[in-house]
């Protein structure tokens, strides 16, 4: 069987400017290597996140040296095949020429991708393990791949984002410097309640949490004499970790002021409108039997 393939294999396709004569059995024999290569370098690069993980590196960093480190090999193993076959990068002049002006019509947006991506990795606006907000939608960064950026959102989705969209679209990074996000709330009490006490009250709750930061210090204004309320609005900086997490952070103080409230007697006030009568002239009222209509 291999005699009758010989032939084929030894079919001659072109020959390079150095001399050398290009087969299919040279074609067969390169790809195969390559396919050899590219599965040699995905192994040393999942050894060598194994042994970057239990290190003081950020999940982001790692990820990154498995990046750069999977592309080195490959480019190393790739080039090292080719001088061992004899082939000179020459050859590939012609083919490279024509991937290139096809890549430039076909492929413009994979291309983008592709460099985005390293863009990212350099210049790191944009972690694994970073809580974002991308157009109304929140979400924790969980790999930052070649062509798309993968987002696991609060809702328990997944999105895939293209890598260009996070450079040319505004995202908001919740985690890039720390976690501290400054936050505020807002509650109404009943008219001739004792505003000091209610303040006092309010600045108790906030101040207790222990995920509220003392510093920048807890601020309690008098915001309004609304129509149904007296309203106060508290601010606060706080270390939490995205939008869920902080809205958990408000339930827990609101919880915590309607029981100092109750404890105190103030009341947490809610629409209501007061009806006068004029009663200057007399009132009438006539009330009609249903049996009249007959």
């Amino acid at each position: 069987m291999l005699d009758s393939i010989r032939p084929f294999l030894n079919n001659e396709l072109f020959s390079t400017p150095g001399g050398t004569t290009v087969t299919i059995g040279f074609i067969v024999a390169l790809i195969t290597l390559m396919l050899a290569g590219y599965i040699f370098s995905r192994i040393i690069e999942h050894i060598l996140a194994r042994r970057l993980a239990g290190t003081s590196l950020g999940p982001d960093a790692v990820q990154a040296i498995k990046r750069i480190s999977f592309y080195v090999i490959f480019i190393a193993i790739a080039l090292t095949l080719l001088a061992l076959l004899g082939i000179p990068l020459t050859a590939f002049a012609f083919a490279t020429g024509g991937i290139a002006i096809g890549l430039g019509f076909g492929a413009q947006n994979i291309i983008n991708n592709f460099i985005s991506g390293w863009i990212l990795i350099a210049e790191r606006p944009i972690r694994v393990g970073d809580f974002i907000e991308l157009d109304g939608a929140y979400g924790t960064v969980e790999r930052v791949g070649t062509r798309s950026t993968r987002v696991f959102r609060t809702d328990g989705v997944h999105m895939l984002v293209p890598n260009s969209k996070l450079l040319e679209s505004t995202v908001t990074n919740w985690t890039l410097i720390d976690h501290l996000v400054r936050t505020s709330l807002r509650v109404g009490v009943a008219y001739g309640s004792d505003i000091e006490l209610t303040r006092d009250l309010i600045m108790q709750a906030v101040v207790e949490h222990p995920e509220v930061q003392p510093e920048p210090e807890v601020v309690v204004v008098l915001d309004d004499f609304g129509d149904n309320a007296i309203v106060f609005e508290t601010y606060f900086w706080a270390d939490v970790m995205g939008e869920k997490t902080l809205r958990a952070l408000r339930s827990d103080i609101r919880f915590k002021i309607a029981e100092l409230f109750s404890q105190h007697g103030i009341v947490i006030a809610f629409p209501q409108r007061d009806v006068h009568l004029d009663t200057s002239s007399p009132l009438q009222i006539s009330m009609t039997d249903e049996h009249d209509d007959r």
